[in-house]
């Protein structure tokens, strides 16, 4: 077993990869593959969290950050604090994820529109080989890009 197993997994990267929830065991598979920063954008008290994942990857000395977005309302707020995140960890090994890798696909995207200077129609062509925003993700987009 390897990232690949991981719910909606994306290879982006060398150093960047984006998933859905990943089980107790496949948190196992991110240690191993020797990630140096974990992200997540879903929510703690949902149904699919894992209630010690902080503590694994902390106990596993990798930076853990939680930037909690409410899917049916994604803010710009959120955005700016994802961004920051990436761009304070650059030259790291960096695993995000959320429940489905939906809204970290939207924020990849977005990252690299903003902040790498990727073309939109480029992001957005990688954006949905994870998945087709719906109206409020696309809304969202079309604000933020």
């Amino acid at each position: 077993m390897d990232e690949t197993s991981i719910y909606n997994y994306k290879f982006h990267t060398e150093s960047l990869a984006s998933s859905g929830q990943p089980t107790k065991d496949e948190i196992g598979i991110i240690i191993k593959a020797e990630y140096n920063v974990v992200i997540n954008l879903g929510l703690h008290n949902s149904d699919y969290s894992i209630d010690n994942e902080a503590s694994i990857f902390q106990e596993n000395n990798i930076t853990y950050i939680h930037i909690p977005v409410i899917f049916e309302a994604p803010k710009k707020k959120d955005l700016d604090a994802f961004i920051r995140t990436l761009n304070k960890y650059k030259g790291s090994k960096i695993f995000i994820h959320c429940a489905a890798n939906k809204r970290a696909s939207v924020f990849i995207a977005l990252y690299r529109i903003l902040t790498l200077g990727w073309e939109k129609e480029k992001a957005i062509k990688e954006l949905h080989t994870v998945w087709l925003p719906n109206d409020a993700w696309q809304s969202f987009i079309n604000d933020c890009s």
